[in-house]
């Protein structure tokens, strides 16, 4: 992108979309956070208490506040927030592992299917309880 009339100096924003921000610019280069927490694509992000208005810290990245904004109406999965901020998956990890670092969100993982109970045992402790 070149800026109209302006041969040799480059155009560093999209006419329609505003300064051009690069994903590793929003993570600092990093591809993973130092969360230890594995964060799937269907893992729900949850504000903590504590974090009432993201907007006051200055530290926080505009990326970051809007994340904290959106999951204080609902919990918002991985995916979800992915979508809704139109950033790349990879960059949404990062900056969600930020946030749990800062103990400002935590991310509640489904229960995995291999350790749900068995429907043959719910139905057979249906069945006894009805029994009694």
């Amino acid at each position: 992108m070149r800026a109209a009339g302006q041969q040799g100096s480059p155009h560093w924003f999209d006419d329609d979309a505003g300064p051009v921000v690069r994903p590793y610019a929003m993570t600092r280069g990093r591809t993973s956070s130092a969360s230890r927490h594995r964060l799937d694509l269907i893992a729900l992000v949850v504000p903590e208490p504590a974090a009432d208005d993201p907007g006051r810290d200055q530290t926080l990245a505009p990326e970051h506040v809007e994340i904290v904004e959106l999951c204080s109406e609902t919990p918002q999965s991985i995916a979800e927030l992915a979508a809704g901020l139109d950033l790349p998956v990879g960059v949404v990890r990062v900056l969600v592992g930020d946030l749990v670092e800062d103990e400002l969100v935590h991310v509640t993982r489904p229960v995995p299917p291999a350790e749900l109970p068995d429907e043959s045992i719910l139905r057979e402790v249906i069945n006894g309880l009805r029994a009694l």
